[in-house]
């Protein structure tokens, strides 16, 4: 989940960002036509440019982000066994993945955790969490490690990248007809955009992204059903399902509030599970089960 939340929060300030400074250098103006009405030409261009290039921007700091938001050490030198274990295990999956040698880094946390990034399957990232070398076996920390391999081996963050940056095109070019719309009928401003274009525009955005990250979040959901049978390949299905019941057993002693059990990783039912980056951990499991 923190692989996903760090890349969508990211791709969403940068197109922020990007919406800012377009306008503010007058690019936006290309949008009206004559002073008479909005140009969805220069509309859909200017919004393929934005989408994709804060999802692809996302994507290529996506390395550089990771690590200093969650203040991961990579291991250039192993300095105990489980270092050694770490490096060798991850070496003797990826060759078997068929990709090269990614990073490998460990973060101090206490939660049990791991996520893999990068823009390239053969110059990735996989962290884990010093709280998942603690409290999990050898056979379940291979499996966690599989797991991550197979999302990069299955290029799973390329794919997310151009998934947001199909959904970030649609937001921008639906928050520019929303906003040219209200200007247009509701304040009858028959020239140029006044306030109520950029207001309407910015409140859209917003809202608009909110839909989307749905949609992403349904894709990142699938995904995880796929990693999971990629380590169940790698490390084993047995290992795969234990790891995954060990993840449930150390959630099950927290018991959310009902208000906010329905964003819990524990899959509770309700709206939460569309903002939701991974499948319950119970269905997870069954679908391991139930593979041939």
């Amino acid at each position: 989940m923190k692989r996903v939340l760090l890349f969508v929060i990211t791709n969403l300030a940068i197109v922020f960002i990007l919406s800012i400074t377009l306008r503010l250098l007058g690019i936006d103006s290309i949008l009206n036509a004559n002073d008479s009405g909005i140009n969805f030409n220069s509309l859909l261009s200017l919004a393929i440019v934005m989408g994709f290039g804060g999802s692809l921007i996302s994507l290529m700091i996506s390395k550089w982000s990771a690590k200093r938001m969650t203040g991961a050490r990579v291991i250039e030198e192993t300095k105990d066994l489980t270092e050694q274990w770490l490096i060798k295990t991850i070496q003797h999956q990826t060759k078997i993945a068929g990709i090269g040698m990614p990073e490998v880094a460990i973060f101090e946390t206490p939660e049990i955790n791991a996520f893999a990034t990068g823009m390239n399957r053969n110059n990735a990232l996989i962290a884990v969490s010093s709280g998942l070398l603690k409290n999990m076996s050898r056979d379940e920390i291979e499996a966690v490690l599989a797991h991550e391999v197979s999302h990069v081996a299955n290029g799973d963050m390329v794919t997310l990248a151009l998934i947001q940056g199909v959904v970030n095109t649609f937001v921008i070019f639906l928050s520019r007809v929303l906003g040219h719309t209200v200007d247009r009928i509701i304040f009858k401003n028959e020239r140029g955009h006044g306030p109520a274009f950029w207001i309407t525009s910015i409140v859209a955005q917003m809202l608009l992204g909110v839909l989307a990250s749905m949609i992403v979040m349904w894709f990142s959901r699938q995904r995880e059903f796929r990693a999971d049978a990629g380590g169940a390949k790698l490390a084993g299905r047995d290992k795969m399902i234990a790891a995954l019941e060990c993840l449930k057993r150390q959630h099950e002693p927290s018991q959310l509030p009902e208000k906010i059990a329905a964003f819990g990783i524990s899959g509770k039912t309700g709206i939460g599970n569309l903002f939701m980056s991974h499948p319950p951990l119970e269905s997870r499991i069954l679908a391991l089960r139930e593979m041939p």
